[in-house]
């Protein structure tokens, strides 16, 4: 299936400042891109990387700098998958059943209400990723007439953003961006039952 990976190549992950600098911010980011390629190629996808600025990877890549839902509007055809570039936990496994659900749309929600996946099987549709963007995707296909299935999926709903987004990289983490953090001393600490993500070194 062709997958668009929209990946922000110039300030990418700003709100992981807390924990990384901006050139470990920059290298963190790209093994998430590697991880879901990886991810998108063991499922049977074929990945085409739409980032903001040139990027070296495992992937064919189109610079397109304008914002993001007209990127991919610009490429969305029937049978075309989107699935975000931080979505540290993806596995073949998890993104093979996804491409593999019925429906006009397919969904996979992030926590906080975004879109961290998309397939579309109806040329129709058009994405809008500003604000609550997973209310959104329902309203548009409804408005359309297409019939939208919803992937529950704890592997797909985390994208990494927040600080308290890199516990569940190390909890469930299975490519390189776990083992990035574990270099960089980024550990895994309970936390009054929690696992909550610090780091102990020296500036």
């Amino acid at each position: 299936m062709r997958t668009l990976v929209p990946f922000d190549a110039l300030t990418p992950k700003s709100r992981l400042e807390p924990v990384l600098s901006a050139d470990e911010r920059e290298g963190f980011a790209r093994r998430m891109l590697e991880d879901v390629l990886a991810a998108v190629g063991g499922a049977g996808g074929d990945p085409l990387v739409v980032a903001t600025a040139p990027v070296e990877c495992d992937a064919p890549t189109v610079v397109d700098d304008r914002p993001l839902s007209v990127a991919v509007n610009d490429r969305l055809d029937a049978g075309t998958a989107v699935v975000m570039a931080d979505l540290a936990l993806a596995t073949p496994r998890t993104l093979r059943a996804f491409f593999a659900a019925s429906g006009d749309v397919v969904i996979a929600p992030g926590l906080g209400g975004g879109t961290n996946a998309l397939v579309v099987r109806d040329a129709s549709f058009r994405t809008d990723y500003y604000g609550t963007s997973y209310l959104d995707h329902l309203r548009i296909a409804h408005e359309r007439g297409l019939s939208v299935r919803e992937v529950d999926a704890a592997r797909l709903a985390v994208d990494v953003d927040e600080p308290r987004d890199l516990a569940d990289v190390l909890l469930r983490g299975e490519g390189e961006s776990a083992a990035w953090l574990r270099e960089r001393g980024v550990r895994l600490r309970d936390s009054n039952g929690r696992g909550r993500a610090t780091r102990s070194r020296t500036e």
